[in-house]
């Protein structure tokens, strides 16, 4: 379920999850890598003893 909806709402995921069935791969596959990439970002995390911060919006230029 933490893959499905990080598909939905996570921008870096959900490139990942649409480029691998672009290129022909089943659902299910890449569904998996997307679960393995969770995986390794929880792991960085922890070993780095931070919290997720989603990326900020890029910072406008003044007009």
């Amino acid at each position: 379920m933490a893959a499905t909806s990080a598909i939905r709402w996570n921008p870096a995921l959900r490139t990942v999850y649409t480029r691998l069935t672009t290129r022909g791969k089943p659902h299910k596959v890449a569904l998996v890598a997307v679960m393995c990439k969770l995986l390794v970002l929880l792991g960085a995390l922890l070993r780095d003893d931070r919290l997720w911060l989603p990326a900020s919006p890029p910072a406008r230029l003044p007009a």
